[in-house]
């Protein structure tokens, strides 16, 4: 081989190992900037007396935001953060420190809820009119209220397949559960929280994904994304 050829090789392989190291970064480093609030969040869950000064309030809001804080607790993970590659999650998760079914939920504003009939853990409110955006509709969309058998932890007044119903903000929706979807695999008593898209049809689309959800920082008033190594608890500045 000549060495013309010789450092064409090794050019090439420099580059792709370049390439690899960069997307192998690309990919674990938003799983590392999530461990340090993944190790308050195991502090949080097993000794939350020892440190009121985490917990947000139901009811709270900070300064004039448009949304108050549906539950007490600890605000565990944010819009953004990452459990495995290819993986960012579409809302935050505030973790209440209690067993399921004592730490309550309720409306982030008026609307109008909606749940449909195989939901065991979810509900959905509809904002007809963006507080940010008059001109567009938004979802609020709940999950986890169930316990780890998939015992529903919703509020009687929201049964299967409701649809529509008015509630005004600070409404009781049902309590904090563990429920993941599967009996056997719990997760820690939370309630996760997302802002949801509207279609333009009138119908909200796939949570999961978070390009169909929206940054919950405004509504809230906090910065609630995950664009940083932060450990310190989120809490409102007024």
């Amino acid at each position: 081989m000549s060495s013309m050829h010789r450092r064409g090789k090794l050019m090439f392989l420099t580059l792709a190992a370049a390439v690899l190291v960069t997307a192998g970064g690309v990919l674990v480093y938003p799983v590392l900037r999530t461990l340090p609030r993944s190790s308050r969040v195991v502090e949080w869950i097993r000794h939350p007396e020892e440190h009121p000064t985490w917990a947000i309030r139901a009811g709270e809001r900070c300064g004039d935001a448009p949304f108050q804080f549906p539950t007490s607790g600890y605000i565990g993970f944010v819009w953004g953060d990452s459990f495995r590659p290819f993986h960012r999650h579409s809302g935050i998760d505030i973790f209440g420190g209690s067993a399921p079914g004592l730490t309550p939920v309720m409306a982030v504003s008026d609307g109008y809820v909606t749940r449909l009939a195989e939901w065991k853990a979810s509900l959905i409110l509809r904002i007809p009119s963006d507080p940010l955006q008059p001109e567009r509709q938004i979802w609020v969309y709940y999950t986890h209220l169930a316990d780890p058998q998939g015992q529903s932890l919703i509020d009687e007044a929201f049964p299967p397949g409701i649809e529509e119903k008015f509630v005004q903000v600070g409404t009781l929706l049902g309590w904090q559960g563990n429920y993941s979807g599967r009996a056997d695999a719990p997760v820690g008593v939370h309630l996760h929280i997302s802002v949801v898209k509207d279609d333009g049809r009138g119908k909200f689309l796939d949570e999961r994904r978070i390009e169909n959800t929206l940054d919950p920082s405004p509504y809230f008033g906090l910065d609630l994304k995950a664009t940083q190594w932060k450990q310190d608890p989120f809490m409102c500045q007024n």
